[in-house]
């Protein structure tokens, strides 16, 4: 008898191992920028966890009620934080462990869940640069790089991101328009 894939479904289907991809992803991109909080906040462990909470259902552990309240957690501590740069790493901590549980639904909403982070990370360096954006556009081409055929099929079933007057939601617009734009495994396959 076939292992039967679990299936989360909604206005479509996404299965553990979709969702695990994208988890995946989100967590590169938070890694990347927890020194920015940990720096700024060195006694708060919430993000490191929130981290970790992912980093276990990324490795194939079930989603539990662990990556629901770490997520919670570090996203109380990007409230807590000192300056936008940790409040956008700790966010991206809890977008991390909350990438266990996106929804199926087919809102353009859902699509801050698999970009935010990439696109916080591109701000941070961005802060970091005095504002430069020509180094968040260099965050974003490596986050577009980072994204796997798999990744990119999950965000496709979502409406493209419209609007948004910050800078981290035209960051995230920006990387959706690119990845959407990125030809399909099969496309890519025809052409060699």
């Amino acid at each position: 008898m076939a292992a039967r894939r679990h299936v989360v479904s909604g206005d479509f289907d996404l299965t553990m191992d979709e969702l695990r991809v994208v988890a995946g992803y989100v967590v590169r991109h938070a890694e990347d920028v927890l020194p920015v909080f940990e720096q700024a906040v060195p006694d708060d462990p919430r993000p490191r966890a929130a981290i970790g909470a992912a980093r276990a259902f990324v490795d194939g552990a079930a989603r539990t009620k662990l990556q629901r309240v770490a997520s919670m957690d570090a996203h109380r501590a990007a409230q807590a934080a000192p300056s936008e740069a940790a409040r956008l790493a700790a966010r991206s901590a809890g977008d991390a462990a909350a990438a266990a549980y996106l929804h199926p639904l087919a809102r353009a909403s859902q699509v801050g869940h698999i970009l935010r982070a990439a696109a916080s990370a591109a701000r941070i360096g961005e802060l970091a640069a005095d504002g430069d954006p020509a180094v968040g556009a260099a965050l974003l081409d490596r986050s577009r790089r980072r994204a796997t055929p798999a990744l990119v099929d999950v965000l496709r079933r979502y409406p493209p991101v419209t609007g948004g007057s910050s800078r981290v939601a035209r960051l995230m617009g920006a990387l959706d328009d690119a990845l959407r734009r990125t030809p399909a495994a099969d496309e890519e396959e025809d052409d060699s």
